[in-house]
């Protein structure tokens, strides 16, 4: 169970290309304010992409729809 005062928070990455979330991170929320956005291997595309913070809890594998 997570402490009561936790600023770490669980976010999915999910990939800007193909659209699916394979990686999880934490990250501090009280550090870092803005969306974090890392450059990835995506094993479907089979090269580097880069992967944009989401919320944990979306569903299935699926980007937000915009």
């Amino acid at each position: 169970m997570a402490k009561k005062g936790d600023k770490r928070k669980i976010v999915g990455l999910v990939s800007e290309e193909s659209g699916e979330r394979i990686y999880y991170t934490t990250k501090n929320t009280q550090n870092t304010t803005e969306k974090l956005a890392l450059r990835k291997y995506s094993p479907k595309l089979r090269k580097h992409v880069v992967f944009t913070e989401t919320k944990k809890n979306l569903g299935r594998n699926e980007a937000p729809k915009r």
